[in-house]
């Protein structure tokens, strides 16, 4: 029992929080305030989540007692009967509720709700490194249809052979940044590139990052200050693409708070065929870049704390590697091992993220002492 009061306890202690919090997003002058008033909503729907569970859990607690006080207590034999069933009910609950409550404990990642920029890059292996990052951009496209996520390419620089040098798009859905952000560092591939004669398998390299989109209210733009030029988009979409000048360019000079230096920013958007709406785009992933670089520091701290291996926050690590050979992926950081390569290039990589998931959510409840 004494583990059902700790759980309890810390329940309890969120009681007060949750109708000061339920209070306050009401408030006019809360509501006024953007930025407070999303980030108390948010903390509503959690602490909303929490309360549930704990009324759950006081029901079957209170269950267990009440049956065990009836098979001891009462002679009707019907009713010990139905007490033991009651009893065996409440019993089976409660490790499953006592799970979902410490998993609802951890602090939630404020950026897991986010939407996200992914940004997909070849790396060591020339022309094959290329084609490999077009896989995986074809994997996570494959995957976002599954989840019903929106995929939409903001940039794109072709391989000379095919797949893509750079490819940087925008994903939107529920809960995206949180399910995505495992992606993130160093995926390698092992086979036998189509341009080698010999057969010989050779490795090569593709980077992801995954970013948390800024929201407007999260970064702080002089917009006077952004040099902007236009210029012809080449490649596919029709003739108009190639005659009206859709494509834009954003420069802008930022000082970074962490280091003191001033960097120019350089942003091309050629995602539409509508100028206003690739100004549009160009200047939300402005947004987003200038807030991955102000969070890095947050995201580094975060990352020395923890000792999981899950989402240290190291876009260098090497996180997977694809076997085709033997038609095998291995990610490092939880020895996960499938034999599935095919439908896994297809987009059924769900299982492995939940194993990570799964893995991060143990660290996390050991470091809350849960």
């Amino acid at each position: 029992m004494a583990e059902n009061n700790t759980l309890l306890d810390k329940l309890e202690s969120l009681v007060a929080r949750f109708e000061e919090v339920s209070t306050l997003i009401t408030d006019p002058n809360v509501i006024g305030d953007q930025r407070r008033y999303v980030k108390l909503t948010k903390e509503y729907k959690e602490l909303g989540d929490l309360m549930a569970a704990r009324k759950e859990y006081i029901q079957v607690l209170n269950g267990i007692e009440e049956a065990k006080d009836i098979i001891a207590n009462e002679s009707d034999q019907e009713m010990r009967e139905m007490a033991r069933e009651e009893l065996d009910d409440c019993q089976k609950r409660q490790p499953e509720l006592e799970e979902r409550i410490k998993l609802l404990l951890i602090p939630a990642d404020p950026q897991d709700s986010r939407n996200a920029v992914l940004e997909i890059r070849g790396g060591t292996g020339g022309d094959e490194a290329a084609l490999f990052a077009g896989d995986l951009f074809r994997m996570y496209s494959k995957y976002c249809e599954i989840k019903g996520w929106r995929l939409e390419v903001s940039s794109a620089s072709e391989g000379a052979a095919g797949g893509f040098k750079e490819i940087i798009c925008s994903v939107s859905g529920d809960n995206v940044y949180g399910t995505l952000k495992y992606e993130s560092g160093v995926h390698r591939v092992q086979r036998v590139p189509a341009t080698e004669t010999q057969g010989r398998v050779h490795t090569s390299a593709a980077s992801v990052a995954v970013l948390p989109e800024a929201e407007e209210f999260d970064v702080v733009i002089n917009e006077g200050e952004i040099k902007w030029d236009t210029f012809r988009s080449s490649g596919a979409g029709g003739q108009n693409v190639n005659k009206v000048e859709s494509g834009v360019r954003l420069r802008y000079n930022w000082k970074n708070p962490n280091t003191g230096v001033v960097e120019e920013i350089l942003i091309e958007c050629t995602e539409t065929r509508d100028q206003p709406k690739n100004k549009e785009r160009a200047l939300a992933r402005l947004r987003t870049f200038i807030y991955d670089k102000e969070h890095q520091k947050y995201i580094d701290d975060i990352a020395s704390k923890r000792k999981t291996m899950v989402s240290t926050g190291d876009r260098s690590a090497k996180i997977r590697t694809y076997n085709y050979p033997q038609g095998r992926i291995t990610d490092h950081r939880i020895n996960y091992t499938i034999y599935n390569l095919q439908a896994f290039v297809n987009g059924d990589i769900q299982e492995c993220i939940d194993q990570l998931i799964v893995a991060e959510n143990a660290e996390r409840m050991k470091e809350n002492e849960l």
